[in-house]
């Protein structure tokens, strides 16, 4: 059987590229990856917001094309059950879907003032009360889930979607220097030293395209 192929785009810039590979990978399931330039005008409206409908990532498998990162997450739990990239017990799994649902549908104020940039640091970055007040609210996820199931991912011993959702804001913290609580500061750092990021980021940072607009200290 042919591998899979997962589209993505920019790796330094595209929190969806990154949440899709993420999953696709810790399924295990065997995929290409074909890269659209950022450049490319659809691409550029998904990464800056501007698009009604994100089209990239989009996976292909058997005959199934799926390119919402929600139905990418179901569709690699179905065709990968044993990755476990949603929790066996009941709770936890309802638990799990409700908060990549969230970080799927909301935090529109914190996307916009902290956009995904690997490249870049911003050592005292002034955060606004709009998107300070999603910021505590991704803490207040993370602290619950890790008090809840015990750490030290999300929902206990095992990653899940859930962690490939919130991975992109863990490198927003970083890259905007986001002072966090010991927990939520602890957690950040097990995402950002997980090989799969590794490798992703490595990858970003030899991207050669820069969007000058995600470049702007605002």
């Amino acid at each position: 059987m042919p591998k899979a192929v997962l589209t993505i785009t920019s790796r330094n810039y595209s929190s969806w590229s990154l949440r899709g590979w993420l999953m696709t990978t810790m399924s295990g399931l065997p995929f290409e990856e074909r890269a659209i330039p950022p450049d490319d005008p659809a691409m550029r409206a998904d990464i800056l917001l501007l698009s009604s409908s994100i089209r990239v990532p989009c996976l292909e498998h058997d005959g199934t094309v799926v390119w919402d990162v929600l139905a990418i997450g179901e569709y690699l739990n179905e065709v990968r059950p044993k990755a476990g990239l949603l929790p066996a017990d009941r709770a936890a799994r309802a638990h799990c879907r409700a908060i990549c649902g969230e970080m799927h549908s909301g935090f529109v104020s914190m996307r916009s003032a902290l956009p995904m940039n690997l490249k870049a640091r911003f050592p005292g970055f002034k955060v606004w009360s709009r998107a300070q007040a999603d910021i505590d609210r991704v803490v207040g996820i993370w602290t619950e889930c890790l008090d809840r199931w015990g750490g030290p991912w999300l929902f206990g011993p095992k990653r899940t979607l859930a962690d490939a959702m919130y991975a992109p804001v863990a490198t927003r913290f970083a890259t905007y220097d986001v002072a966090l609580p010991a927990p939520a500061a602890a957690y950040r750092d097990a995402i950002l030293a997980m090989p799969e990021m590794r490798a992703w980021t490595d990858a970003a940072q030899a991207e050669p395209e820069d969007i000058e607009e995600l470049e702007v200290e605002f």
